[in-house]
């Protein structure tokens, strides 16, 4: 029985983009919490926090918790379309932060805008920002297709059930 709805992804493709992604998203997010305090200086690099801040710790903290549960989610086929959104819009907030200190160092030093290449804080150490936007932006056309997917195939638990007291 098919579950999608015409003109939606295949639940093949909704697998294949949730298998990466939460791939990616459990391999970089183990990474930084293998090294938090490296992750914390990059983070700091972004000059959105004083240093020692409260924010600043709690981002270094709790981020690659999160990440490694987001992709573990999409991975396993738990309430997905959420873990998609979330996924999703962090990218969308990676992506900026990463292209706003690109356009600072850019505005500072000059030269080829592509030949920028600084860590940005993702786990991945040094890239180039020319490299890392269109992966950031790959990553979220593929939490886009598994949002905009109705499929449940393929998925151990696919919504998270409302409970008695939330639909009283």
């Amino acid at each position: 029985m098919n579950t999608s709805r015409p003109g939606t992804p295949t639940a093949v493709v909704v697998l294949l983009a949730r298998l990466v992604l939460g791939g990616v998203f459990i391999a970089l997010g183990a990474v930084k919490y293998a090294d938090p305090v490296a992750f914390m200086k990059g983070v700091r690099e972004y000059d959105l926090f004083s240093p020692g801040s409260t924010a600043l710790n709690w981002i270094a903290a709790t981020l690659p918790v999160l990440e490694i549960v987001l992709g573990a989610c999409l991975v396993l086929g738990i309430a997905v379309r959420g873990a998609a959104l979330a996924t999703g819009v962090s990218l969308i907030a990676f992506t900026t932060a990463v292209l706003l200190r690109a356009f600072a160092i850019h505005a500072a030093q000059g030269g080829d805008f592509c030949a920028i290449a600084f860590d940005c804080g993702c786990g991945t150490g040094v890239e180039r920002i020319c490299r890392k936007v269109p992966e950031n932006v790959g990553m979220i056309v593929l939490a886009t297709i598994v949002v905009c997917s109705s499929t449940t195939r393929f998925m151990l638990w696919p919504r998270v059930p409302r409970s008695s007291a939330m639909t009283a």
